[in-house]
């Protein structure tokens, strides 16, 4: 999951508002559309709902259209987008996508075999099919709603009709997803004739309930552990923190996420407000410390500047047109680097700062305990982030917080982050291949904890890396325990300073490429996680050289095996 830095995706959990405004919206849906009739009466026509997602939001929103189309007489069902084939989307009338944009304008992980096949010269025309898009996303981000983007226009390409126009909803998307839902369900009722409901009560019969601890209303846990796990002479800073759950009701899954919701640090609180000559009112210092994204310079903020300081070293680099060349610069600066850039005669006024900045979001780390091992506590292991230049020493925003600001047994607004794609498989006998360098591990310490407790008699495999084994061997002692107790079949690790050539996990993969196929031949889950620029492209490169050597039958045929493991949810990533 993310590290410091890392925006929280619009695919996030609902609030306790957004879910009360969902029930009842889709309560007077059915109320509205409701008819007199039987439990036999067929639906006028059945509403396609397909979603994609990387962390389960979009699956949720699909979920309550679905049953808002039942509610007007419609039949309602829900798949995601990689459970559906060109030709059987050609068969379908009516279909609605919800999409969030996952890295760098991708599509999430269980849509990529759909916008493969999509796109690809053999998708069948679609003129029968009439459908509408609605995209969660960032506009922090450049690619903002990309795949939604993607998906409307090629859908389009094809021939299929638009219901409505698309939607590209940002963090705060409730009025514009409302607006867009009861529009598409109105346009649906007249085309198909639909009048009313098919026999269900007025409200949609409820889905797996969802905690009420959500950013909005963070539960206010006990730190009750923080504790150093890499070497002082590490150049990595990596600790374990346990989370008290005390009486919240929370439960959580082995492969979920915790939501940390971070403050600032006071320091840069004050650095803003000095630049600025503001005097920093209650009001506006509590919003800066709390509510505003100070670290991670907007879009709004850099063309704000941009105008006001048209001499500035921002805006030469604006003016240059290059976006990498912007990326580059703006690459571990902050707000206040910026402002200073600017300097002070074009400072915004603290108001009009204020209204420029985003949000300030959670953070997102993968929970690295499972609940039958730890029901009463959820561990994370988290990296602090921590550098510097010559003027300044810069931190993460959750990292450091949670390293240096929140004192011994304070409290911790959290909320846990469910991942229903990213778990131990099902078969206690299966066997399963977890791939995770450095903070990477994290998940999988879980899972380990999670097949002990069961009992189960699969075999479990861990590729685990980092720079130094003497620094930087983080939860050692446990894994050689596991790996004693016959819980981890095979630990193979990936140390890439400890010698002249550097040595990863793909390397060890590739190193024992005969092994690895052969696990894979006898049903193993194969597991990713970690950073997603890099070492989850290489480690899939490093899989997908595996699969050919041991196949021989080449590059086309590795690629349509690795789908296959897709399809059967059998390689699964949570990546960053």
């Amino acid at each position: 999951m993310p590290p410091t830095g890392a925006l929280i995706p619009a695919d996030a959990p609902f609030s306790a508002e957004q879910e009360a405004w969902l029930a009842g919206f889709l309560a007077g849906v059915a109320a509205a559309g409701r008819r007199e009739g039987g439990a036999d009466d067929a639906p006028a026509v059945t509403i396609d709902v397909l979603f994609g997602t990387q962390t389960g939001n979009s699956e949720f929103v699909a979920g309550e259209l679905a049953a808002g189309a039942r509610a007007r007489g419609l039949g309602g069902k829900v798949t995601a987008l990689d459970d559906v084939t060109p030709e059987q989307l050609a068969a379908m009338s009516h279909v609605l996508v919800v999409t969030s944009t996952y890295g760098e304008g991708e599509l999430p992980d269980n849509a990529g075999l759909f916008w493969e096949a999509l796109q690809a010269e053999t998708a069948p025309r679609l003129e029968g099919l009439r459908y509408a898009v609605l995209g969660l996303g960032d506009r922090g981000y450049d690619d903002f709603c990309q795949a939604a983007k993607l998906i409307d226009t090629r859908l389009e390409q094809l021939g299929a009709g638009r219901i409505h126009e698309r939607v590209d909803c940002d963090v705060d998307f409730e009025e514009p997803a409302a607006e867009w839902t009861a529009a598409v369900l109105e346009r649906l009722v007249a085309e198909t004739g639909a009048t009313g409901d098919t026999g269900a009560s007025p409200s949609p019969e409820p889905r797996t309930p969802r905690s009420p601890w959500n950013k909005r209303t963070p539960y206010r846990s006990r730190l009750a552990v923080n504790r150093l796990l890499s070497s002082p002479r590490s150049a990595k800073e990596i600790r374990h923190y346990e989370f008290d759950l005390g009486d919240s009701g929370i439960t959580y899954e082995a492969g979920d996420a915790l939501a940390v919701v971070p403050l600032n640090d006071e320091a840069l609180v004050v650095g803003l407000l000095e630049q600025l000559g503001a005097s920093g009112d209650e009001e506006a210092a509590r919003l800066l410390r709390a509510e505003r994204e100070i670290r991670t310079p907007s879009k709004e903020l850099i063309a704000d500047l941009v105008e006001r300081a048209p001499s500035s070293e921002l805006a030469a680099v604006v003016a240059h047109g290059d976006r990498s060349d912007l990326d580059s610069w703006l690459w571990g600066r902050d707000v206040l680097d910026l402002l200073r850039d600017a300097g002070p005669a074009a400072a915004p006024p603290l108001t009009e700062l204020l209204s420029l900045l985003r949000p300030l979001q959670a953070r997102q780390y993968s929970i690295s305990s499972s609940p039958l091992a730890h029901p009463d506590r959820i561990h994370l292991t988290v990296a602090s982030v921590r550098y510097g230049t010559g003027k300044r020493a810069y931190e993460g925003v959750a990292s450091t917080y949670l390293a240096d600001r929140v004192g011994e047994d304070a409290a911790v607004g959290v909320f846990v982050q469910p991942n229903a794609s990213f778990g131990v498989p099902a078969d206690d006998d299966a066997p399963m291949v977890m791939i995770g360098p450095g903070t990477g591990v994290a998940p999988f310490r879980g899972f380990l904890h999670e097949r002990a407790a069961r009992g189960a008699t699969g075999r479990n495999w861990l590729f685990f890396g980092d720079r130094h084994r003497e620094t930087d061997f983080v939860y050692e002692d446990e894994l050689t325990r596991l790996r004693k107790d016959g819980v981890l079949t095979e630990l193979d690790l990936a140390f890439s300073r400890d010698q002249a050539e550097k040595v990863y996990v793909q390397t060890r993969m590739r190193e024992r490429s005969r092994e690895l196929y052969g696990w894979l031949e006898e049903g193993a889950h194969v597991y990713v996680c970690g950073d997603a620029s890099r070492m989850a492209k290489d480690v899939e490169a490093a899989l997908l050289g595996v699969i050919a050597e041991q196949r021989g039958r080449g590059d086309d045929d590795a690629a349509e095996y690795l789908a296959d493991l897709r399809r059967a949810k059998r390689y699964v990533r949570d990546v960053y």
